[in-house]
């Protein structure tokens, strides 16, 4: 994606987190942020680096340049419109309605950039539901999420991390990337908007598909899975392992590790369905099974039968076994967000090309830190016609 430039008028996560992505792939992403202030997150500490700087921010914001722009002065919006009109892609996650009030929206824009891609990321959309604050915990509300998460017998519980937010920033930079091939085809931009309820909705897949098709609605679960057994946690004499078992070969193969082979043959355990139908049997059979080592123990022995199993890890675990793997979890980039001089550690890019890698150019910025240099190569307001009444 070099060559193409985005002005960023995001903060928090979806927005950040869908343009550092591009970035990573080659855009050179201009994040605009409020003077003495900046992207919210840059105060949601602890934990902080060395520097005192928030890890959340820290985690979203690499490869992008900062310029600070007062969005309240006629100043401020005219360098603005003439970072717009010198760039390709413009997302942003305001309130709906905000970047209308600024003279931004998408409408006034297009009239005077029609290759321009404008990506409107919102919680709940630019409709009835505008008003509404778009808070990831939330969505996980009153989007099912929560519902669908925690034990049968407790309460609705949250991921562990923005989950929605996450899930929408992908949505944005697919809706992006395919708004770019549009424009390669016919010269034109377009609307790209994304919300996080319709996110969601959308990655419930089987749960909103069961209701959707059949009507189901379903409710809390644990670690169980509503269609598949044993697809859960069990407790071993450590602690807990996942089995993910998908199919009746997977089963033979874990009663077969677990010294009894009948599990399989048993009218209660033969095929999936009767393993769902009898999930509170066969959980309790397995749990005994499974008491006479620990996890990492099972984890090998049914790893090599062929059976999806692993211990429930720790960040720290995760991302050692990552490396084990000879996955590429973090990283380091040349230069640190305060002065440029030590390497600095980020989570690496999930995405593997092999012709066009992610590289890794820029650290995390410090607020305002390129906005002269910005400011001193864009456009002059003869040079773009939005600048005029």
């Amino acid at each position: 994606m070099h060559g193409l430039r985005i002005a960023d008028f995001s903060r928090v996560l979806a927005g950040p987190y869908a343009t550092m992505l591009l970035a990573d792939l080659g855009a050179d992403v201009v994040k605009v942020e409020r003077p003495g202030i900046g992207d919210e997150t840059r105060a949601w500490h602890p934990p902080a680096d060395q520097n005192g700087t928030s890890t959340y921010f820290l985690g979203v914001n690499r490869n992008k340049r900062s310029v600070a722009l007062d969005l309240t002065t006629e100043a401020g919006l005219e360098q603005a419109r003439s970072l717009i009109a010198a760039s390709d892609v413009l997302v942003e996650n305001f309130r709906p309605g905000t970047m209308e009030r600024l003279g931004l929206g998408h409408r006034e824009l297009r009239a005077r950039h029609p290759e321009l891609i404008y990506c409107s990321i919102s919680g709940f959309g630019s409709g009835a539901g505008a008003a509404i604050p778009g808070y990831d915990l939330l969505v996980q509300a009153v989007g099912g999420l929560m519902s669908v998460t925690g034990t049968a017998d407790g309460e609705p519980v949250k991921a562990g991390v923005a989950l929605v937010d996450v899930i929408t920033g992908l949505h944005a930079s697919l809706g992006i990337l395919a708004a770019l091939r549009h424009r390669d085809a016919t010269g034109e931009g377009q609307l790209v908007e994304v919300n996080l309820l319709a996110s969601l909705l959308s990655a419930m897949v089987n749960q909103a598909s069961a209701f959707a098709v059949a009507g189901v609605v379903p409710g809390r679960m644990g670690n169980a899975h509503p269609s598949i057994a044993p697809y859960e946690t069990l407790p071993t004499a450590d602690r807990p392992i996942a089995l993910a078992v998908g199919n009746d070969r997977q089963f033979a193969a874990l009663a077969e590790v677990l010294g009894d082979p009948g599990l399989a043959l048993d009218d209660r355990f033969r095929t999936n369905a009767d393993r769902v139908a009898h999930r509170v049997e066969l959980r309790d059979i397995l749990a005994e099974r499974l008491g006479g080592a620990g996890a990492d123990h099972w984890s090998t022995v049914l790893l090599a039968a062929g059976v999806p199993a692993g211990p429930v890890n720790t960040l720290d675990e995760a991302f050692a076994f990552a490396h084990k793997l000879g996955l590429p979890g973090i990283v380091d980039i040349p230069g640190a967000p305060a002065d440029g001089a030590e390497p600095f550690r980020q989570v690496a890019h999930p995405i593997a090309l092999s012709g066009a890698p992610a590289q890794y150019r820029l650290p995390p910025p410090s607020l305002g830190r390129h906005t002269a240099q910005i400011l001193r190569d864009l456009p002059g307001p003869s040079d773009h016609p939005i600048s005029q009444p």
